[in-house]
This record gives C-alpha cells, structure tokens and sequence, in this order.
C-alpha cells in the first residue's frame, strides 16, 4: 500500500472474540478507528505505520467495539414505512398542531413550520426568527415522539439552552418526554436515510 487509496481487510484475534476490520493507509498522524454503515469497522494509520501495530489497536480498542456494535444493535428498530411529502406534511403539522396548546398559555406565538431532511437532528428551534424545523425522518416515526420533539423545540421559545429550566418545562408540560426520547434514540438509523 503506497497511498490512502488502498485499503486491506484484516482479521485480528482479540480479547473480545476475531474482529474483521478495514485497513486504510492515509495522510494522518494518529491511528483512527471509527464504525461505518453495516457495522463496518474501520482503522485509518499513517503511511509509514506498521499493520501489526493496527493490529494491537484494535486488540485494545475491542472491548469498546463490541459494546459501540451492541450499542448500535440495541437501538435499532424496524425499518420506516416511506411516508409522500404530502403525508410528512400533514403529520408534522399535526404534531406541532397537537402541543401547541401546551405552551400557547405561556406566551408563545404560533411558529412557522419548516421541514428538511436533517442529518443529526429530530428538529431544531429558530426562536428569533419565529420558526422551528422538524426533520422529515421524524415523519416516520410514531405519534408521541413527532410530539415530543415539536414539543421539545417549541419550548426553546421559553429558554433556548438546554438548562435546568428548560428541563423543569419539559417535566411540568409532558411528563413522560424523557421515555419518549429514549425510545426515539432507537429510530437514530432513520436519520441516515
């Protein structure tokens, strides 16, 4: 391997059991060990770095792969129906439509609605501008998670960092959000697609 074009798989014995990873030279000071689509492992080393030492990094490093793979696996859930953008329209809307009522009491205005495909984010709040976006991957997911995240942005209208009034609105207007975000962690892979 003479340039960071190439790679090589490899399979290296560890505490943890044969580990199979992909091996890329490249332009880099440190070893780099990351996770890719399908749970793919893969190891990035400087060019003139021997393979036997990328070899003991992963030995090291197993213990960590193993849990971030059963992390990962625990987190999945069922594939996503697709949903038309008519329809992402209608449930998104319905959503913010649904809990709107929780905070209008409050002092907060009716926002605009905005809807794109997010890579990292359910949705995200625009308070000075007076609108929120919802991701349209969130479409997709049940009911009671596109409310907890409508909700969620629409009380940033009311504290804009994640401090402990926010937390304290977030109890007193849907008591349950904390289970509801856990369990929209598992739908994590519909943010891929």
């Amino acid at each position: 391997m003479v340039n960071g074009s190439q790679s090589q798989p490899r399979l290296v014995d560890t505490p943890s059991g044969p580990v199979m990873y992909t091996l890329t030279r490249k332009q880099v000071k440190n070893l780099n060990l990351r996770l890719g689509r399908g749970n793919e492992i893969m190891v990035s080393i400087p060019l003139r770095c021997p393979v036997k030492q990328a070899d003991r990094f992963v030995q090291e490093k197993s213990g960590w792969i193993m849990d971030a793979l059963r992390r990962r696996e625990e987190r999945q859930v069922e594939p996503l129906p697709p949903v038309s953008r008519e329809e992402c329209v209608r449930r998104l809307s319905e959503a913010l439509n649904r809990v709107y009522p929780l905070v209008e009491p409050l002092g907060v205005a009716f926002p605009s609605l905005k809807l794109r495909a997010l890579k990292s984010q359910w949705g995200n709040c625009h308070w000075a501008q007076g609108y929120i976006t919802l991701n349209t991957a969130l479409a997709r997911c049940p009911e009671e998670l596109r409310d907890y995240v409508a909700l969620h942005e629409l009380v940033h209208f009311l504290h804009h960092g994640h401090g402990p009034g926010f937390y304290a609105r977030m109890d007193a207007l849907m008591p349950d959000w904390r289970q509801r975000r856990k369990v929209l962690k598992r739908y994590g892979g519909a943010l891929e697609d």
